[in-house]
């Protein structure tokens, strides 16, 4: 605790410091407000109606806003930004007149009373700007992939943007890896959201595609940053902003995979905005294959499974955030988001069992319904100080409530009678997250900056479930036992910058994170556990140059952590599929990751790159372990098998002639890892790649084409291979006044995709396969009304700091059971 009560001295220093700040500050904040005045004759004192009155900053030439007087020549200019103005006022009959005023922080609304004239008149004219940023963005600390100017990703879901961005690769299962790493977090317009705690696989496919503005790759996060994470994060901005006005949009997608239909409603007026949004998806019942075979390398004996399942998908979100900025020093920003997603698949497989002695021959039936459902909300207040331009101190709440409910109706019949069953699992979840932040930013002069903070995490998740124990003599008992987890985490940080001689940034910090989770079972309680706690100091260092001609040179090393989450420690045991099931362990420790980048990026003769290459030391990695159990039928679970290095090389090239863009490149990773799984030594050497190729075509200035193709090779673990992944696509959009209309073509020539598993331990040998149809057409519409300015604003609480069981890291915790390597779409 010594770490986070220095962490906190620091904060009251920096605080104390800003009474008597050094010399070099810049000017203060600034914020919105309003002029407002009569116009009246100066002789008869008569109101003038509809005179012309214009604003422009002092001493300039250029209009900055202009309005007209009504009928009682009364006006009033909104969203003037504090500082000097001269305001002109004209009409016919009446000379110009001319008043100098000013606006400041701490009264940024200002009553003019009366303006008095005698004659003339000026005309406005209105001049509209728009700009379209390009595709991708290279910034020096993260890359931007624009989504909204993306035509071939209308009417999909996340899992499709995310597929399109540089370093990243999407597998069927909606699994997010970064530079071959799953170990990545997740962040929705800068926070965490409880939509990931459950799966995160099923959150990104609920997730329309539509509401993406833009998609933010960090890979060296600062310590301000939570320590989870080990890959990098993912920031998903979306587009419901809150606005100055009033606006809205609908889009709308219909198509044989999916459909889906979002509403976006935002109003604004002066210092105080609301937005608004909901989502609806649906896509229909798809039919699939699947097969499982295992062979006994020790007494040849065999089990293999073949079946046909069909799957559907219905889901939706909303949320609604409201905003109010008190003066230029002080506002408040608080949302609220909820969602629901239901997957239900029902299933045939015919199974058959030659092994040890045993002959079986049995008919399953599998009926599972998956709902995950929840909310949060989060509430900021931030405090900007007067005399230093971006010196602020926020606090942040932020309470998360997800519900993940698993159930699955087996009816099962087998030659051997003593194997039936007709019997209901399940697996019912409640996660209740509550966090506090204070962050506070002191610059102390332009090129050095510290941030600190402090932030606590209080997770509470419940588990119930209900299923079955086999043993030969008495063959299916129930089971039914609670669960209860708690995991608390106390984290300080201290991070500084510095910009050195125009060309040099350096970014170090330190974060301390203290960890102490529990754990108590309803039943089975000599499984408890209680005051664990693990204590990790994580340093990192930034170093970066800039060159002529857009050149940048980064060198960089983090130290992170991956903490297991429920789905890997729940102890409940999954057997709808008896013959491969899977389980939790709770006895897991958090993986400690040591990261070295070197990053190059620059332009020559058209063609735009950036590459780096890095090197990962992992300890303790937690992979999913395949045993046999006293019935010598699999059991997947989680261990802590040893130790991984990687050394990888990612990049990107694009290039532009006339009106076609071309964009390629890919990652390549070694995997090395060594240790003790299943009681032997193990290790395993081999590489990981994927690779990527896209491009647009602008056919006139509001008609464009996009294409795309991504291929990713095997995932790799210690005991084999899950599958390889690839997809082609492409997409047309036309844009209209107020509406646009796109179509989107994905995998013409593939009806169905196969997708295999491979693993081998010196007992087995086992693999699995399923095919999903995958060709889809869609149409897409989108429909715009109202005229705003946009304002983003995010709140100030981030929870990046778990692993969840698709190795994805996530805020929250996972209530799912992990699961095999069975795939869904």
């Amino acid at each position: 605790m010594r770490y986070i009560l220095s962490l906190a001295f620091i904060l009251v220093l920096s605080t104390a410091h800003a009474q008597f700040p050094f010399s070099g500050g810049a000017k203060g904040p600034t914020i919105k407000g309003k002029i407002e005045g009569t116009v009246v004759d100066s002789l008869t004192k008569e109101k003038v109606s509809f005179a012309t009155v214009t604003l422009k900053k002092k001493g300039s030439s250029i209009i900055q806003n202009g309005v007209l007087s009504d009928e009682n020549g009364f006006f009033r200019i909104e969203e003037i930004v504090n500082g000097q103005y001269d305001i002109y006022v004209s009409f016919i009959g009446y000379e110009d007149k001319k008043v100098t005023v000013e606006t400041t922080l701490k009264s940024p609304d200002l009553n003019i009373e009366h303006i008095y004239l005698t004659p003339s008149a000026t005309v406005l004219d209105a001049v509209n700007i728009n700009e379209e940023r390009t595709l991708f963005e290279n910034r020096a600390d993260k890359l931007v992939f624009n989504a909204e100017n993306d035509a071939s990703i209308a009417g999909g879901d996340a899992t499709d943007v995310l597929r399109k961005v540089p370093m990243l690769s999407v597998d069927l299962n909606g699994n997010v890896s970064l530079r071959g790493s799953q170990n990545v977090k997740i962040l929705i317009n800068g926070k965490p959201s409880g939509m990931f705690s459950s799966n995160v696989a099923e959150a990104l496919k609920m997730f329309p595609a539509d509401q993406i503005k833009k998609v933010e790759v960090i890979t060296s996060p600062s310590a301000k940053y939570d320590a989870e994470g080990s890959a990098g994060l993912i920031n998903i901005i979306t587009k419901k902003q809150n606005v100055d006005g009033f606006a809205g949009s609908i889009n709308a997608s219909i198509g044989n995979r999916q459909n889906s239909t979002f509403i976006n409603l935002n109003a604004g007026k002066g210092r105080f905005g609301l937005s608004s949004g909901g989502a609806l998806f649906y896509s229909p019942p798809a039919k699939g294959t699947n097969e499982f075979y295992r062979f006994d390398k020790i007494n040849s004996g065999t089990i293999s499974q073949n079946g046909d399942h069909k799957s559907s998908t219905i889901g939706g979100n909303g949320s609604l955030s409201a905003f109010y900025d008190f003066n230029g020093f002080n506002s408040i920003n608080s949302s609220f988001n909820f969602r629901g997603f239901g997957l239900n698949v029902d299933g045939t497989t015919i199974g058959a069992i030659n092994q040890s002695g045993l002959v079986d021959n049995y008919t399953r039936t599998n009926t599972s319904k998956n709902l995950n459902s929840g909310f949060d909300w989060s509430t900021d207040f931030t405090h900007k100080f007067e005399k230093r331009e971006n010196q602020e101190i926020s606090f942040g709440v932020q309470y998360s409530r997800q519900n993940t409910d698993q159930d699955n109706i087996i009816d099962e019949m087998h030659d051997f009678d003593l194997l039936n069953r007709n019997t209901d699992i399940n697996n019912d979840g409640v996660n209740h997250e509550t966090t506090l932040q204070v962050d506070y930013t002191h610059p102390f002069t332009k090129a050095i900056k510290l941030e600190t903070g402090l932030k606590t995490i209080i997770r509470n998740i419940i588990s119930n479930y209900n299923t079955q124990v086999f043993d030969i003599t008495n063959g299916y008992t129930p089971l039914v036992e609670t669960f209860n987890y708690h995991q608390n985490v106390y984290a300080g940080y201290a991070s500084m910058s510095f910009i050195i001689a125009r060309k040099y940034n350096l970014i170090t910090g330190a974060r301390y994170e203290q960890t102490g989770i529990s754990g108590a079972f309803d039943k089975s309680t000599d499984l408890d556990f209680e005051n664990i706690k693990y204590n990790n100091l994580l340093p990192n260092l930034t170093i970066s140059r800039t060159f002529s001609g857009f050149r940048t040179l980064k060198l960089s090393y983090t130290q992170r952590i991956q903490r297991p989450s429920l789905s890997y420690i729940n102890p409940f045991n999954n057997n709808a599929d008896f013959v491969n099931q899977t389980i939790g362990n709770p006895m897991l420790n958090p993986e400690l990751v040591h990261q070295v980048e070197l990053g190059y990026n620059f332009t020559f003769k058209g063609f735009t790159t950036f590459s780096s290459l890095f090197y990962k030391h992992t300890d303790d990695i937690i992979e999913q372990i395949l045993s046999l159990n006293e019935n010598n039928l699999s059991v997947n679970t989680f261990e802590n098998v040893g130790t991984k290095n990687s050394l990888g090389l990612n990049t990107f090239i694009s290039k532009s002639v006339s009106l076609f863009t071309f964009r390629t490149g890919g990652n390549i990773a070694t995997y090395d890892a060594k240790g003790i799984v299943n009681g032997n030594p193990e290790e395993r050497k081999s590489f990981e790649y994927n690779i990527f190729l896209n491009g647009e075509a602008k056919i006139t200035g509001t008609f464009k084409a996009d294409f795309f193709g991504f291929f990713r090779s095997p995932v790799r673990t210690i005991q084999g291979d899950n599958p390889a992944f690839t997809i082609y696509g492409m997409g047309l959009r036309k844009e209209f006044k107020n509406f646009s209309l796109g179509v989107t073509l994905i995998e013409p020539f593939n009806a169905n995709k196969y997708f295999k598993t491979n693993i081998e331990t010196e007992e087995i040998k086992q693999s699995s396969s399923i095919a999903v149809p995958f060709r889809s057409f869609g149409l897409n519409v989108r429909y715009k009304f109202g005229n705003v300015d946009f304002k983003e604003r995010q709140s100030k609480v981030k929870n990046t700091d778990l692993k969840d069981a698709s190795g994805n890291n996530q805020g929250g915790m996972n209530m799912g059971s992990g699961g095999n390597n069975t795939l869904q779409k």
